[in-house]
């Protein structure tokens, strides 16, 4: 059976394996969109914690002879924690300072994580494998689903709609919120907001490092990993819109699987497809398909 001249199951495997992608978008995406619309800061450092993650995923388990499931849990809480240190030490300084300084100075955080990973261990990728109970693949009929990415996807949507429903639907998210617009305002109400905005950016960076441990056994893990994501990531938090929870979401899964297609239909394109979409979006809907138009 094809499809414009593609068999089907091509097709179709193009299509999980672009839901993957997209899950990794989305997820990073999300804890971007996190930082930026509580924090108001481009957080340039967002893929190089996404590495951290994988690394320390990977050094659990070499060093420490620490399980997938367990370093799913410890990777990102200390990620989290050096996420707190970091805002705490560094980045609470420039929160009323121009957008270029936030960028300038996690930009420098990442050349810093990629150079002392980097002269640790070279460039060359380390091998993570999948947890037992996640190996092999179920037969669909019309194809086999590798059991450890129909996890990613599954693991990915349910944490970005726990993110969203907290953020959108909770009062600790209308708090978060609300203390962006007027933190003197809730701070009259009793609520600690600069302890609010230290919490938040450790659970934006921890996203990222959930995803990168997620991302661990389907792609080498090296010092350089999170270059190859973060602006491509960037590009959904725009098409998304700035700020946008369920823009950066739906985006990042949408522009998975159209990437995937694209491999299909038109390989060569597939590596610019993304931008390409980005600049048709910013023509027509500059705040993003999501985000508010002022």
């Amino acid at each position: 059976m094809e499809f414009l001249g593609i068999p089907l199951p091509a097709l179709l495997s193009q299509l999980l394996l672009g839901l993957v992608n997209g899950s990794f978008y989305a997820m990073l995406s999300l804890g971007l969109a996190v930082i930026f619309g509580l924090l108001n800061v481009i957080n340039f450092a967002h893929g190089a914690l996404f590495m951290l993650g994988a690394m320390l995923a990977w050094m659990g388990g070499n060093y420490l002879g620490l399980n997938y499931w367990v370093m799913l849990i410890l990777a990102p809480f200390v990620v989290g924690v050096i996420g707190i240190v970091i805002e705490r030490t560094m980045l609470r300084w420039i929160y009323k300072l121009d957008h270029l300084y936030g960028l300038l100075l996690t930009f420098g955080i990442t050349l810093v994580l990629e150079g002392v990973f980097r002269s640790i261990y070279g460039v060359s990728g380390q091998p993570f494998d999948a947890p037992e109970a996640l190996s092999g693949a179920t037969n669909l009929g019309f194809m086999f689903m590798p059991n450890y990415r129909a996890w990613v996807v599954v693991a990915s949507l349910i944490v970005c709609f726990l993110t969203w429903f907290v953020i959108e639907k909770t009062k600790i998210g209308a708090y978060l919120r609300a203390g962006t617009e007027n933190p003197k305002l809730v701070e009259a109400f009793g609520v600690n907001v600069p302890l609010m905005i230290t919490l938040t950016y450790g659970f934006g960076v921890a996203l990222a490092a959930f995803a990168g441990v997620l991302a661990a056994p389907v792609i080498q893990i090296s010092p350089l990993m999170g270059q190859s994501m973060i602006i491509t990531v960037f590009a959904v938090v725009v098409i998304g819109g700035m700020g946008s929870i369920m823009g950066s979401i739906v985006t990042g899964l949408m522009l998975g699987v159209i990437e995937g297609f694209t491999k299909v239909f038109y390989p060569e394109a597939s590596a610019t497809v993304v931008f390409v979409i980005m600049v048709i979006v910013l023509l027509l809907r500059p705040a993003g398909l999501f985000g508010k138009q002022k």
